[in-house]
């Protein structure tokens, strides 16, 4: 070669310039070796990150079903319009080369420009879209850009949930439209609107990854979270696992194609122990008092502690929260009076009045009260300086009658008799002052007092209050469901159940049903059979005699047992503001099925708004048995 036959010559400069060259051209060599070679995975790595786009698919969501597999809340296909912004490519160069100013531009200025006139297009064909649909669509500018600038790989969305007509009109329109699309999303849905909404909760928008999921994803498709109730408490369960696709992009941004790397795994159904049908039933019972009233009904299973129903008013529809709650719905959920957002069945504090007599009735005969032994009611009772008037007419009472006709001088005089220990002792066996373990994040306490409180600084008057369901203690509906439950059942405090077991979304995947079981006893009474049998022939008397309290809930047919209460609510002064009426049961006495508790805010008393409202929930009971009983006789 010529190089070296110059290298031949005794040139001392040719012979370096030569050997400068060769060692450039070596160093060159090892470079592109080590780039070609060494470096290949890496920058392989770095130019499909730059090419592809990872997004997130969120799961669909768990189906939540009653005891008898009928949806509560599910998911139903949403149809939108989307505009897929890298079909329009032609019409934005169009558009810009029509509207381009001439002469030279600063870079912002061209960059706005191009702006406008990308929307431009899009939004005329927004309009065009809204003609063809019926209704007006207008595409926010400020949206428009963000989605440009942030999300280009991905759809725009237009029009949300269309209706069928709007889709027939879209499929119908000559020659389709170019950069529009029909796109389907699962959009959780509440069939039965406001019923149980309180136990099901509702969804708020949340787009983060759950605790086992890739963190870093290049966009995200909306998802959502449950807030309270049994969508919140059992959201790891209902929620799935989302997936992942890819999104192969031009230079410019632009999508090219995509393709699903891991599918999203859906969520898993909840099957509670609700009955629809019974839920509805005590739902339209407090209906019938107004719009606007404020109460819970609780009906249980006295057995098993399954709840059949856990109804609060006034409720809120979940529908209302998806895509997003409305400024006019959030007033009504946030006005101070109605508080629609409480479930009052479980999450408010309230007074139980005279139903807490049944406490200290039992404490009362398990110290050895003779039945029969006669206290004569004067109208009041004195306890101290202090005067309780009793709303019970003045004449003789025995258990049975003190009980039938709520006379607290009967009750405040034994109470006093046997002093508060032993009926702060039963009370801690139903273990009220305690939360009952529901799963839905809606549940206070109560409130009662302790033995080291009743020991120290404790008065007569104390002890007469608590008596007759005043004072220092607070309950829930659902508590004295329990308590009644138990002297439904002989003496078991019982466990509520409300989740009966978490099954797969597909039954044939393998995966195992979680079975929740039913009838855990928490606790005993420790109460004689006799005090119990007493107790629970006063409660019958309350409804089927002439002078009980509780007659307004008797229902032909079923021998309904029960006890009425009213308790006074006051304000910081003492004074008296309102009421809290209260009926609680439970049916048939011979054999118990049911426990029907009922509370209303404001009401007149307990024999005369919650007594009526439990007969038409029995009665409702009584029609489904019978249509049951009709369905089993035809199969």
């Amino acid at each position: 070669m010529l190089i070296f036959d110059q290298l031949k010559k005794n040139d001392p400069q040719l012979r370096v310039l030569s050997w400068v060259v060769l060692g450039a051209m070596s160093v060159l060599l090892v470079g592109l070796w080590y780039v070609q070679v060494v470096s290949h995975r890496e920058f392989t790595e770095n130019l499909r990150a730059q090419s592809f786009r990872t997004v997130r698919i969120p799961a669909i969501r768990g189906r939540i079903l009653d005891r008898h597999g009928r949806p509560l809340a599910e998911n139903r296909p949403s149809y939108n319009l989307c505009l897929f912004l890298e079909e329009l490519r032609p019409q934005f160069k169009a558009e810009w080369a029509r509207s381009r100013p001439a002469g030279w531009l600063p870079r912002a200025r061209r960059l706005e420009l191009e702006s406008q006139a990308r929307y431009r297009v899009a939004s005329n064909l927004a309009y065009q879209v809204g003609c063809i649909l019926g209704q007006p669509v207008r595409l926010d500018h400020e949206v428009f850009c963000r989605h440009y600038a942030q999300q280009l790989a991905l759809p725009l969305p237009l029009v949300t949930g269309l209706d069928a007509a709007q889709i027939a009109r879209f499929h119908e329109h000559p020659g389709g439209w170019r950069g529009v699309d029909l796109d389907i999303q699962p959009v959780r849905y509440y069939p039965h609107g406001s019923t149980a909404a309180h136990l099901l909760g509702y969804l708020v928008r949340d787009d983060s990854s759950a605790v086992d999921e890739d963190a870093f994803f290049n966009y995200r498709l909306p998802d959502y979270r449950g807030r309270v109730g049994i969508e919140g408490a059992l959201d790891s369960e209902l929620r799935g696992k989302a997936g992942v696709k890819s999104v192969l992009v031009n230079s410019l941004g632009y999508r090219q194609s995509e393709e699903i790397w891991t599918p999203a795994e859906p969520g898993r159904n909840v099957v509670l122990t609700l009955d629809l049908d019974v839920q509805q039933a005590g739902e339209a019972a407090l209906r019938t008092l107004g719009s606007d009233t404020r109460g819970a009904v609780v009906v249980l299973d006295p057995h098993t502690g399954d709840v059949l129903a856990l109804a609060s008013a006034p409720a809120y529809d979940p529908n209302a929260f998806i895509p997003q709650i409305s400024p006019q719905e959030f007033a009504r959920l946030s006005d101070p009076t109605l508080r629609p957002q409480i479930n009052r069945a479980t999450q408010e504090n309230y007074q139980p009045g005279s139903i807490f007599k049944i406490v200290t009735a039992l404490a009362c005969l398990e110290a050895g009260l003779d039945p029969n032994e006669v206290i004569y009611n004067p109208g009041y009772i004195h306890v101290g300086r202090r005067q309780i008037n009793d709303l019970a007419p003045p004449g003789p009472y025995d258990f049975r009658r003190g009980f039938v006709k709520s006379s607290n001088t009967y009750f405040i005089t034994n109470g006093l008799r046997i002093g508060i220990e032993p009926i702060i002792r039963l009370a801690q066996r139903l273990h009220l002052g305690e939360r009952t373990g529901l799963p839905t994040g809606q549940e206070v306490p109560g409130n009662l007092p302790t033995l080291r409180r009743v020991r120290v600084g404790w008065t007569a008057g104390d002890t007469a209050n608590i008596c007759i369901g005043q004072g220092e203690v607070d309950v829930t509906p659902l508590q004295m469901a329990i308590m009644t439950a138990a002297i439904a059942n002989g003496g078991k405090v019982l466990w509520p159940r409300l989740v009966s077991r978490i099954e797969p979304a597909d039954p044939y995947r393998g995966e195992p049903v979680v079975e929740f079981p039913a009838g855990r006893v928490r606790d005993e009474l420790g109460v004689q059979p006799r005090t119990l049998a007493l107790l629970r022939e006063a409660m019958l008397a309350d409804v089927e005699d002439r002078e009980g309290t509780g007659r307004a809930a008797a229902v032909p047919g079923l021998r309904v047992c029960g006890k009425t209460g009213t308790a006074q609510v006051t304000d910081a002064r003492g004074r008296v503001v309102d009421h809290t009426t209260w009926f609680v049961s439970y049916a048939p006495y011979e054999t118990p099925r049911y426990v029907v508790v009922v509370m209303v805010e404001s009401g007149r008393s307990g024999g005369a708004t919650c007594a009526p409202l439990a007969a038409l929930i029995y009665r409702a009971l009584l029609q489904m048995e019978g249509r049951d009983r009709t369905l089993a006789q035809r199969s």
